[in-house]
């Protein structure tokens, strides 16, 4: 039987490590805030916003909700984002995605602050990923696989990542992010021949297809350590990821579940970003 790699060890020992940030910055009249926009009552968005906004209160961040409505104009979320930007008491800002088709998404993350970008959503943060940067942040979700593999202790310095997808929400920024840990990745994804051979040639394997149970016990081995960030609904409405779990988790030496693994850390790492946020917005007003 694989280990459970489950995400609330992780997020405990992440809650500890910023509690004394937090702290540091109340000391200097300082209170982590972060602006939540949303566009819509999309039941996903409405149930991560309370998942978010739950973690934020028990760490000591403060939450402020922008919601519009579904039919919001173009100009009316340009404007909830301009509205955070101009705050300065907001130090970061969660958009919700995917916004109404009506609205020019790629527009909306371009007028983000950089600065307050902490889900990696505009070029300045994704560019900061492929060449090293500090601006920005990266996208949560792939800065939460690294939160996992480090909390487990599993090294990845030399070792055969495979990733599958390509997304700039995971699969791209994921693989920059463990190439910087010197580990050799090869990025597949639905055009890949003979996925199943690569994906048991890899020592790590991270599946972000969103495609629900896609890969079943064909496509691994034994040794492996397998990080599904898929986030799916099956056939009966039941929660699952992009990995057969059943299937897959006895013959592999790790796994993460889905739910209970990498989604509950992408909110930490969210909350993490904040804290880091207000750091450095709290460092450049000292500077000037």
């Amino acid at each position: 039987m694989a280990m459970k790699l489950a995400g609330r060890p992780v997020v405990e020992g992440m809650a500890c490590r910023l509690a004394p940030r937090i702290d540091a910055l109340a000391q200097a009249g300082v209170v982590p805030t972060l602006a939540l926009v949303r566009v819509g009552d999309r039941p996903d968005d409405v149930s991560y916003e309370r998942t978010a906004a739950k973690r934020a209160e028990a760490l000591g961040i403060a939450v402020r909700r922008t919601v519009l409505d579904e039919f919001a104009p173009q100009e009316a979320v340009e404007a909830a984002v301009a509205a955070a930007n101009a705050d300065a008491s907001v130090h970061g800002c969660l958009l919700f995605r995917p916004l109404p088709p009506f609205v020019d998404e790629a527009r909306v993350c371009g007028l983000l602050a950089p600065e307050k970008d902490v889900d990696g959503i505009t070029f300045a943060s994704l560019a900061s990923v492929f060449t090293d940067g500090r601006e920005g942040f990266p996208p949560a979700t792939a800065a939460a696989c690294l939160e996992m593999l480090d909390h487990y202790a599993i090294p990845v310095e030399g070792r055969h990542v495979v990733v599958v997808g390509r997304s700039l929400v995971v699969g791209k920024p994921v693989a920059m992010m463990l190439l910087r840990r010197n580990a050799s990745v090869t990025v597949c994804h639905s055009r890949t021949g003979d996925l199943p051979a690569l994906m048991a040639s890899a020592d790590i394997v991270v599946c972000a297809t969103g495609r629900a149970r896609a890969f079943g016990r064909e496509c691994f081995r034994a040794g492996q350590v397998v990080l599904d960030v898929g986030i799916n609904f099956d056939t009966q409405g039941n929660l699952c990821g992009d990995v057969d779990f059943a299937a897959v988790e006895p013959v592999v030496e790790a796994i993460t579940p889905v739910p209970g693994g990498i989604g509950s850390v992408t909110t930490s790492v969210t909350m993490a970003h904040v804290v880091e946020a207000a750091e450095r917005q709290a460092a450049a007003r000292a500077a000037r």
